[in-house]
């Protein structure tokens, strides 16, 4: 019985997909999800590097990479838990955290919860 309702239950984010989005935008396909499943998320992470340095010809000095990482990944984490459940309950559960440090979290990178829904609107998910 009470895995019916389990079932049953549709959360606020039923429908979300950042891949939904991204492929409705025609920003990815097919072959480039299966490129970037390959690739571990250290290579993912200095390939995009590289690419934004190759604009400033390999130049990023003054750029403090290495302190920034830590808030660029936290606040990204941060809207994923908020985009993959149903409640900011749910959320905190998610990032092993309470509730009231991930409402400082959403303050600190001034999210807004509302966003981070990625559903397309004209219902095509």
């Amino acid at each position: 019985m009470w895995k019916k309702k389990l079932r049953e239950y549709k959360g606020k984010f039923e429908n979300y997909s950042i891949r939904k989005k991204l492929n409705y935008e025609k920003k990815i396909n097919s072959n480039f999800e299966t490129i970037l499943n390959s690739l571990t998320l250290e290579e993912i992470i200095a390939l995009k590097l590289e690419l934004a340095a190759s604009h400033v010809n390999h130049k990023l000095y003054g750029f403090p990479i290495i302190r920034s990482i830590k808030f660029i990944v936290r606040e990204a984490v941060v809207k994923f838990a908020l985009s993959a459940t149903r409640t900011p309950k749910d959320a905190a559960g998610v990032l092993g955290i309470t509730e009231r440090q991930l409402k400082e979290e959403v303050q600190r990178f001034q999210i807004n919860p509302k966003e981070c829904n990625y559903e397309l609107s004209d219902g095509t998910n």
